[in-house]
């Protein structure tokens, strides 16, 4: 029987002695997390990954050079185990347990929510003003709003304010479905979004239906997410084993 006093918001939840503890990660298992830091900082200059869609690499080096610093220092933390997932063994054993958050964990995460806020921000204003105005200004709003909204977000890491990137890894079980959330609301709209912007036609209608559809995907997917219906989005929660009468 569980512990009756657990409240959370979501649907599914996991209890912590419940999960299988385990001690080591498998190189397979590493090696896969590393291109998702490759790409969390090969984002992070957001306005030249504007550049770089519309213009490719040829046309940009910059962004080769970017690259190659990204593979090679993402590379080397990940040998060293200093990037979440490429670990030998997992740094949080159980999620409800107060450790010390490692820098490069918080260094990591504090990264991806800037980016993850700032490119869902900017991507909804654009289709907005174009709504609104008739005219598209997306590139123009990167220039001078993304570097302000992810370094607020980032300043706000720095500080041990954002889920997962706190001194303490004690409410990991909650705020990793935050993260994950976030993460996964954002994964599913963007690319939509720019599928959109390939087939559907420019106008105030069909700028509409993109902010409509966008934001629609980021409302719905957050919704499972709170629910607890997403992988990694189980809240995890201390519970108790009692013996029935």
């Amino acid at each position: 029987m569980h512990d009756a006093n657990v409240r959370t918001d979501a649907r599914y939840i996991e209890f912590d002695f419940e999960r299988e503890v385990r001690y080591r990660n498998k190189l397979y298992y590493r090696f896969l997390h590393w291109p998702i830091w490759i790409f969390v900082f090969f984002i992070a200059p957001g306005p030249l990954i504007f550049d770089l869609i519309e213009q490719g690499f040829r046309a940009d080096g910059r962004m080769l050079t970017w690259l190659s610093l990204v593979l090679i220092g993402t590379a080397v933390a990940g040998v060293r185990g200093r990037l979440p997932g490429c670990e030998p063994r997992p740094y949080i054993i159980r999620f409800t347990e107060d450790r010390p958050n490692p820098l490069y964990r918080r260094v990591c995460y504090t990264a991806a929510w800037g980016e993850v806020v700032a490119f869902a921000v900017l991507n909804a204003a654009g289709l907005a003003y174009a709504v609104v105005i008739g005219e598209w200004r997306l590139k123009e709003m990167y220039d001078l709003g993304y570097f302000p909204i992810a370094g607020t977000f980032w300043m706000l890491g720095a500080a041990g304010r954002l889920p997962r990137v706190k001194r303490s890894t004690k409410g990991e079980g909650h705020e990793r479905r935050y993260f994950y959330g976030s993460v996964w609301a954002v994964a599913i709209a963007q690319p939509v979004l720019w599928a959109m912007w390939k087939t559907m036609p420019v106008g105030r209608v069909g700028d509409a239906a993109k902010l409509t559809i966008f934001v629609g995907i980021l409302v719905f997917v957050g919704h499972l997410a709170r629910l607890g219906l997403l992988p990694r989005t189980k809240p995890i929660v201390p519970g108790q084993l009692a013996v029935s009468d």
